[in-house]
């Protein structure tokens, strides 16, 4: 297969995502034990990508550091979006190092191998992924196989394909990326550039795609765990102690200890120098980050848990996500199931939005520290360096560094 460059969007915090995003960008938010970003790194490393530059700009070290110049066999390269201005904007920010033909993708969205190598084929492409509700994406509409016009979050869209930001360009789109007029929403978009290029005669395939895994909020992280967790294939390079039962898909890293009575049902996945145990329950579709302890009557269900994270004694974690570095005091335990068993509400940004589930716990920041006996109700979001004191009940949105007793 022929060499490829692939520009992959990687300078927003996503601010939808706080409080996950105070201390890292979007794109580094772990899914099954890997940033978002390395998931798609490495799937273009297997369509046969051999280039990658990463367009970075908010908190930048933090990919610096994880990606460096080769990852996978893969070369990377940076460049620095200094304001995060749109698409068109970020594109703009690497013309100086862009190939003839190469692939452009948002970093937050998960692509696979054989869909990203269907778009490798094509000089130009845009790909499309048909979904139950487009009003709330680009709708694209095509006429004889190629994309006619992508309209943004339509009242009453004409088709339930949307753009999913994944695109086969030729250099000569960066002639109408620099000639892009800013948008309605403040902000340079490519998709502006393609309908300028459309309406002077530039064709682009509408190239549908079977897998599309989207991140906009962060109950969207608990679904994209479960896809990516519901093809794992076990893999013990830990210890295992006797009396502990692992039922279903279970990876164990190196280093870590499975203590007795310990009982695991897949598909988990445990990183490395873990302290797991003794007696304690993890449930389906549970991601506990590298040099985690998960102690004694402690229960994990569906839920990301962050590295260095220690949850030791007494705990219940339904449905949510923890950040790194967190200390949970015996006894505490975040609530997932409202009484009135109604779908969780949560506050986004000022707004109440429906996460669209029954069960959905809390979204907690890096080094946030609980007393004995805290309660989280659902729906919480915590911010990160919180200290919520003993018996405290938790609900809402709590910023950074707060204190509560």
């Amino acid at each position: 297969m022929m060499a490829m460059q692939a520009v992959i969007l990687s300078a927003g915090e996503g601010t939808r995502m706080r409080p996950l995003t105070y201390t890292r960008p979007k794109v580094m938010l772990p899914i099954a034990n890997k940033p978002i970003l390395q998931h798609l790194i490495e799937n273009l490393a297997r369509a046969g990508v051999d280039e990658i530059v990463l367009v970075v700009g908010y908190k930048e070290e933090t990919v610096r550091k994880y990606f460096g110049d080769e990852f996978n066999g893969v070369k990377i390269r940076y460049v620095r979006q200094k304001k995060q201005l749109g698409t068109a904007h970020a594109l703009l920010s690497a013309e100086h190092v862009l190939e003839d033909r190469f692939l452009m993708l948002n970093g937050d969205a998960i692509v696979f191998e054989d869909d990203l190598k269907k778009l490798v084929k094509e000089e130009s492409g845009i790909a499309v992924f048909e979904v139950p509700n487009p009003q709330d994406f680009g709708v694209v509409e095509v006429v004889d196989g190629n994309v006619s016009r992508i309209i943004e979050k339509p009242e009453k869209p004409k088709s339930r394909l949307i753009n999913a930001g994944v695109y086969a360009f030729t250099k000569e789109i960066m002639d109408y990326v620099r000639n892009t007029p800013i948008s309605v929403r403040g902000e340079y978009e490519v998709t502006d550039s393609i309908t300028m290029a459309v309406s002077n005669g530039f064709e682009f395939k509408a190239v549908e795609i079977e897998r599309w895994i989207d991140v906009g909020y962060p109950w969207d992280m608990l679904k994209a765990n479960e896809e990516l967790l519901a093809n794992l294939e076990s893999k013990i390079d830990g210890k295992i102690e006797e009396n502990v039962t692992i039922k279903g898909e279970v990876i164990v890293e190196e280093g870590s200890l499975i203590m007795s009575g310990s009982y695991i049902v897949g598909p988990v996945i445990i990183g490395k120098n873990c302290r797991i145990g003794p007696n304690c329950y993890i449930r389906p579709y549970t991601s506990i980050g590298n040099n985690c302890h998960i102690g004694n009557a402690v229960e994990v269900k569906n839920s990301i848990i962050m590295g260095n994270t220690k949850i030791p004694h007494f705990n219940y974690i339904g449905d949510s996500i923890v950040g790194e570095n967190c200390n949970f005091g015996a006894g505490t335990k975040i609530a997932n199931l409202r009484l009135d068993e109604k779908e969780v509400t949560v506050n986004v940004k000022g707004k109440v939005i429906n996460t669209g589930l029954r069960k959905f716990g809390a979204v907690i920041g890096d080094n946030v520290k609980t007393g004995i006996n805290a309660s989280i109700n659902v729906g919480a979001f915590i911010g990160n360096d919180v200290f919520i004191g003993p018996g405290a009940v938790v609900s809402g949105v709590v910023e950074p560094n707060s204190r509560i007793y």
